[in-house]
């Protein structure tokens, strides 16, 4: 009787093993596609550009190692490097915490259930269904010296002298902030709040209302407090995302005026595709992410001295 139970479990053991081993074949079928994209088109050429930014190459010749000289070009040797890095920390760092801040009290104010608050929801969020570029040509046209709407309003006003927008070294950041805050506020990141908002429990509120706390003491205690998470998130994508700025910059400025915004990004698509010099801008572009990497992982450092998370 023992000898004919251990053989019954043998075979069961042997019928869950081939279960088993047919079920992480099915997987791994269904993770193909997507492992083939991942070192296809991410960790391959990732590993090309590594090579490339060692290299002096402009695509018409094959590359010539040079070692380590791209970065010491980079440092030492490139006149817009610095400036360009600076300028997209100042846009960062101005335009996401605004970012961040205006979409999070959006949110709190279409969370409360009013009549038409869907309509409101839909308004605010349009602008960030609009084509960059569309986004681009509107805002210079508002924002046109002589005449757009903006100005014309200044003057009428009693301004003599309105600032020149775009093209004022001096307010062609500031005017792609405000594109900026205009096209995200109501967008994606308002979404994800009004998202976390939803997620705070109701008995939350009704207990702080039972202890006398007003509405905006319920919101410093109970509210913000339980929204960390999530801004912890918008922040993190909302830094990645303006580092990267490039577009905007580049058909509202190219650059200009007199370089005032000539980001990173568009400093290393000027390297590739209008010089050529395909081994120098791989060797910024990997300086570039770098320090994304390190920002991020910083910020997550950081994030366990003021994120809470509800029930740890």
């Amino acid at each position: 009787m023992a000898t004919m139970a251990n053989r019954m479990e043998g075979r069961a053991r042997r019928g869950w093993s081939l279960a088993k081993r047919r079920e992480n074949l099915y997987g791994y079928l269904f993770l193909t596609p997507w492992l083939l994209g991942f070192f296809g088109l991410f960790i391959g050429p990732g590993l090309v550009s590594l090579y490339l930014s060692l290299t002096k190459y402009d695509v018409l010749s094959a590359p010539e190692f040079v070692g380590a000289a791209n970065y010491v070009k980079m440092f030492t040797g490139d006149d817009l490097f610095w400036p360009s890095l600076v300028r997209t920390f100042y846009f960062a760092g101005v335009g996401v915490p605004l970012g961040v801040l205006g979409s999070m009290f959006l949110a709190i104010l279409l969370n409360n259930q009013l009549r038409g608050v869907t309509v409101y929801r839909t308004l605010f969020f349009m602008p960030s269904l609009v084509p960059l570029v569309a986004s681009v040509v509107l805002w210079k046209w508002l924002l046109n010296t002589d005449f757009g709407i903006v100005n014309q309003a200044l003057r009428d006003l009693g301004v003599q002298n309105p600032p020149g927008w775009f093209s004022d070294r001096a307010w062609a950041i500031p005017s792609l902030i405000s594109m900026r805050l205009w096209a995200g506020i109501g967008g994606t990141q308002m979404i994800i709040f009004l998202a976390g908002l939803q997620g705070i429990p109701e008995s939350l509120y009704d207990a702080a209302a039972i202890d006398g706390a007003n509405t905006w003491q319920r919101m410093r205690h109970v509210t913000i407090p339980l929204l960390t998470p999530t801004i912890f998130f918008n922040t993190v994508l909302g830094i990645i995302g303006a580092l990267q700025t490039f577009a905007a910059a580049f058909v509202a400025t190219e650059g200009g005026p007199g370089f005032a915004t000539w980001f990173y990004a568009l400093h290393i698509w000027k390297h590739a595709f209008d010089y050529w010099n395909m081994g120098y801008a791989a060797a910024l572009a990997w300086f570039f992410a770098i320090i994304i990497v390190g920002l991020t992982i910083l910020q997550m450092t950081l994030s366990k001295r003021w994120v809470f998370y509800y029930g740890e």
